[in-house]
């Protein structure tokens, strides 16, 4: 038996590790094998949504996203989907989580600096 991973593909993404999983999702990083771009790819599945009635609130989060064209904003490429999940293919964006930045400064009064970090 070969030690070789088996390559997992979503439409023209070939998926790699996951980078974040989250409640309602999992973020894989992926690469756009025609342009070799790495993208995030965040995956719901349709059942968890539907269960936790989270289906219309992923369908406002895509929907807005896709208006938004805003060089501090994420991008959002494309919404791909199976019988069994959605896939919504973003912008990668190394660095680590902005979460992590944010509760990383130390003091709530260094908000200057933190809006400055951001924009």
């Amino acid at each position: 038996m070969s030690d070789q991973k088996v390559k997992r593909w979503v439409g023209k993404y070939e998926v790699g590790k996951t980078i974040v999983q989250g409640t309602f999702a999992k973020v894989r990083y992926a690469k756009d094998i025609e342009t070799g771009e790495s993208v995030a790819l965040k995956i719901l599945d349709k059942d968890e949504l539907l269960k936790t009635k989270m289906s219309e609130q992923i369908k406002i989060e895509i929907c807005t996203m896709m208006l938004i064209n805003h060089p501090n904003v994420v991008q959002l490429y494309e919404v791909l989907a199976s019988k069994a999940k959605i896939y919504i293919v973003l912008e990668f964006i190394s660095g680590g989580r902005l979460f992590d930045k944010i509760v990383s400064f130390p003091s709530p009064t260094k908000g200057p600096q933190l809006v400055s970090f951001l924009v």
